[in-house]
């Protein structure tokens, strides 16, 4: 599935870092950055959660709600977290449904080597459920800034 600006954004359910239920539709009426990263503790998987996390106050002004999205388990979430102190909930996708649905699983290659995995994505969907913008070339060290840099435009 290729998502484009202006479409749906696909429903998706699971589990924050705290064990807290989370879903699309508790974002209903509001704004949301929903970010996708290979893995939790890896430099630049890292450098674009603490950019967030250091622009959330920003961000939050703009009207936008974060979450990001990787395959790692809750516990895992909850370590990386706690030890970013990152102000926003991170969805465990260790089956990889919500990924696939928004077409952000798929084939990477890496010193040569080609494998499956998580294409660094975020999505800015708007108050009604759609997707207003896709970025696919992510600045992991300041991707808060290339977040706002589009907004209100």
């Amino acid at each position: 599935m290729h998502l484009k600006v202006g479409t749906r954004a696909p429903h998706f359910a699971g589990i924050d870092q705290h064990g807290d239920a989370v879903s699309l539709a508790d974002y209903a009426g509001r704004k949301l950055v929903l970010y996708f990263y290979p893995k939790d503790d890896t430099p630049g998987c890292t450098a674009q959660a603490c950019s967030l996390r250091d622009g959330f106050g920003p961000l939050r002004d703009a009207g936008y709600e974060i979450l990001g999205v990787s395959p790692d388990s809750i516990a895992r979430h909850g370590k990386f977290a706690a030890k970013y102190h990152l102000p926003f909930r991170l969805l465990a996708d260790p089956d990889k449904v919500t990924a696939k649905a928004y077409g952000v699983w798929g084939k990477k290659k890496f010193m040569g080597r080609e494998y499956d995995g998580i294409l660094r994505t975020t999505f800015l969907i708007d108050k009604d459920g759609s997707i207003e913008r896709i970025i696919t070339k992510v600045r992991t060290r300041d991707h808060a800034a290339q977040v706002l840099e589009g907004i209100g435009e």
